[in-house]
């Protein structure tokens, strides 16, 4: 019974330094994804028949804007409009390297960061003529 006592006790310690090392590897490499994020910044505006986006920083484009369907999703990247599977492989050292997708929805706007966000999805509500900034961490001012 001891053995049994001696092994359980041994297995627990062992469960625990192993979760710790677990744990801690996971905080470095967010930080380390984070610390890759380049600045970016963009103004989306909801409008009667589409979106209106404007680039404030890290993008070479300055305004989009497109008329878009409920539910009908667009890819962004650094270099303005693209499609799933056209996006630029030409990596500018002098702009931010992102992907997005902003969808239109009956309740606001949802986005997706596929590439060089800290977030992998947004989802807001905004009026008719009402903007919200983006940036590499999310939601902004």
């Amino acid at each position: 019974m001891k053995t049994k006592s001696i092994f359980n006790k041994f297995f627990i310690k062992t469960l625990i330094v192993a979760s710790f090392i677990t744990s801690s590897f996971a905080v470095v490499a967010q930080n380390e994804n984070q610390a890759n994020l380049r600045d970016f910044k963009i103004v989306i505006e909801n409008m009667e028949n589409g979106l209106k986006i404007q680039s404030l920083k890290g993008c070479a484009w300055v305004d989009l804007s497109f008329g878009q369907s409920n539910d009908l999703p667009q890819y962004i990247d650094e270099y303005g409009m693209t499609e799933k599977d056209n996006v630029s492989a030409i990596k500018d050292a002098n702009i931010a390297d992102f992907l997005i997708i902003v969808t239109k929805t009956k309740d606001g706007i949802n986005l997706k960061g596929l590439e060089g966000t800290a977030w992998t999805e947004l989802n807001f509500s905004i009026a008719i003529h009402g903007k919200q900034t983006i940036d590499q961490f999310g939601m902004s001012e």
